[in-house]
């Protein structure tokens, strides 16, 4: 008998093979497991990994709504813009013949380079070679650089590349014409904006500027862990289209594709198609704001009209200004300089600050009668000066105007008259009525960039800001609206609204007002009586009858009230001035309100309200006037 042929010998082999048979089975069952693990219990996870592997996302930005002004002219809209682009998807047989030719032509010089550097090196070299077909076409000779290149390929490879922007008409027709229909290079059109007035309130209207559009995750279709690439669109930078970008922003779009391991683009499997903005109707007059910006002309200064009614803005002007077509669809560097030398970018309208002059002379007769200080018949003589504290303080009339009540006072604006009841009621009440005529803040139109610097001094500011105590002089100052008062001419034509209305502020709008929505004016009744009021009212008629404001209704049919100012201001240590000019009409029953303000640029500018800028409000009075010959009757 074998040996091998033993009992033993069996029962070891059978042993062995069942343990074969154990872990065969033990393993079969492990790799059951694990199968189940990842094709059911893991198959989310797998397959939220594959997607994001495999799929990208393409932001598209939806074009911005339109503004216009109230009777329904294009302020700003988009006007199409063509540019030539590569698809760099398309060109990665090309980049990989390149770099291979270059990597046998480096090894053919004995030479070595690092394997990054010759792809980006035959990356630039097709691209290069695209872009010289382009130049041949249209007789240029423009250039890409790799890091151009290189930024694009490594973070928006399935975007397409703009190698030649905002063609001509002449270049699109070329390019269209000569380009093979199936040339990597390929016409695209997108949206900038586009300003049919080009200068017209420039700064009001405002411009845009490049970036990544903000959109909500919640109604972007595919995984929020997408890796997703975004089309730049355009973000309000200035004025209204800031102010109101909110509005203007269209819902984006998107575009989910299937891409290789490489990252090239398959197909695309999803679509949603952008959405417009929402177009924004504003309460500028074109027709009035053109007359206002003529007026003004080369003039540095301010324009400000408004609906006393409504509190509608019907013009808001400020020089200098610029073209916003020459911002878009991007400022360039030499635009860009030119208009900050020419201090353009200043909106001085809401941001230029200034003391108002005699134009605050009303804001002291009200202190003057809600303090018991003044009755509107009183009589002050004014023999051309007034001695404050050892100093003289001069009346324009250096002649004096002699015995002088209210009303001539305003209307030949009487400087002595207002330092005597200045000084009678206090700087408290004069800085306290200012406040109550809303000059220590902002008049919450709608333009983010409205100053919030203006001041309405007291004794606690000027120690504050001086470490100085207030003087006799200070107040006689601040009675004629001089000294340390800083306002803006918005809140010089709000507070020329509120006089006309009889309220204490109003507050502007630069939107369009539904009369079945009425904006809200805000404001009190000015605290005094109707016939003090009346009174100020009168003063303010006279002023353009036949006193220092009377350019204003020179060629108005309609009865103005108004008001002269001029102030003086310090450029490079030299004395300059501020010329002002307020009004409303029909003086019976206002409708508008205007404020000019044109400001010294130079040291000695010989500028007077009367004859500077009432001439500039007439200008707009009679636009408006024009527009509504139903006033003249009043």
């Amino acid at each position: 008998m074998n040996k091998d042929d033993s009992p033993d010998s069996f029962v070891a082999v059978r042993t062995r093979m069942f343990i074969l048979v154990g872990v065969f089975i033990t393993l079969l069952v492990i790799l059951l497991v694990g199968l189940y693990r990842v094709q059911i219990l893991q198959h989310d996870d797998m397959s939220e990994s594959l997607e994001k592997q495999n799929l990208r996302r393409i932001v598209i930005p939806g074009p911005r709504g339109d503004i216009y002004d109230r009777d329904g002219r294009l302020l700003v809209g988009n006007r199409p813009i063509f540019s030539a682009v590569l698809y760099l998807n398309e060109l990665r047989r090309e980049f990989q013949k390149e770099y291979l030719s270059e990597v046998r032509e480096y090894r053919a010089q004995g030479l070595s380079k690092n394997r990054d550097e010759v792809a980006a090196d035959s990356r630039k070299v097709v691209v290069q070679r695209y872009l010289d077909k382009i130049n041949a076409i249209l007789g240029t000779n423009d250039t890409i650089d790799s890091k151009t290149i290189e930024k694009h390929f490594n973070k928006e490879l399935l975007l397409p590349m703009v190698v030649k922007d905002d063609l001509k008409s002449e270049q699109y027709a070329r390019l269209i014409e000569q380009l093979p229909v199936k040339s990597p290079i390929q016409i695209v059109v997108e949206s900038a904006r586009y300003y049919p007035y080009g200068n017209l309130a420039s700064h009001t209207l405002g411009f845009v500027v490049s970036s990544e559009q903000a959109y909500d995750e919640s109604e972007i279709i595919g995984s929020d862990e997408l890796r997703t690439f975004k089309v730049k669109g355009k973000t309000g930078r200035t004025g209204l289209e800031l102010s109101m970008d909110n509005r203007l922003q269209g819902t984006p779009g998107v575009e989910i594709w299937i891409v290789d391991p490489s990252g090239y683009q398959h197909r695309r499997i999803d679509f949603k198609a952008p959405v417009k903005g929402e177009d924004v109707v504003t309460s500028l007059d074109a027709d009035i704001q053109q007359a206002a910006e003529k007026a003004l002309g080369a003039k540095t200064g301010a324009v400000v009209a408004m609906d006393v009614k409504t509190g509608e803005v019907l013009a808001i002007a400020s020089e200098p200004d610029f073209n916003l077509n020459d911002l878009s669809p991007f400022i360039p560097t030499k635009v860009y300089n030119d208009i900050r030398d020419r201090g353009a970018w200043i909106n001085r309208a809401v941001q230029g600050l200034y003391p108002p002059g005699s134009t605050f002379k009303m804001v002291t007769a009200v202190a003057g009668f809600m303090q018991g200080k003044l009755t509107d018949t009183e009589t002050i003589n004014c023999p051309g000066y007034l001695e404050i504290g050892g100093r003289k303080f001069y009346c324009d009339e250096r002649e004096g105007h002699g015995d002088i009540q209210l009303r001539r006072a305003i209307g030949e604006s009487c400087n002595v008259f207002f330092f005597t009841i200045g000084l009678r009621t206090g700087i408290d009440a004069l800085s306290s009525t200012a406040r109550m005529f809303g000059f220590d803040k902002p008049t919450g139109v709608e333009l983010d960039n409205e100053t919030r610097r203006t001041v309405v001094p007291d004794p606690d500011f000027k120690k504050r800001r001086f470490k100085e105590a207030w003087f006799g002089g200070d107040t006689a100052n601040v009675s004629i609206g001089q000294g340390y008062l800083l306002v803006t001419p918005l809140q010089m034509c709000a507070y020329t609204a509120s006089l006309a209305r009889g309220m204490t502020t109003t507050m502007p709008t630069l939107l369009k007002v539904d009369p079945r929505h009425p904006h809200d004016l805000g404001g009190q009744p000015i605290p005094i009586r109707a016939d003090q009021y009346q009174a100020i009212m009168d003063g303010m008629r006279e002023c353009c009858a036949a006193g220092t404001g009377r350019l204003a209704q020179k060629k108005v049919d309609m009865p103005v009230s108004g008001k002269t100012g001029t102030a003086q201001i310090m450029i490079n240590g030299t004395e300059s001035t501020i010329a002002w000019f307020i009004c409303f009409a029909p003086s019976d029953d206002p409708h508008i309100a205007v404020a000019v303000m044109i400001e010294g640029t130079e040291p000695g500018d010989n500028l007077f309200g009367g004859s500077t800028s009432a001439p500039i409000a007439r200008e707009v009075l009679q636009a408006w006037e024009n527009k509504h010959p139903e006033a003249k009757t009043q």
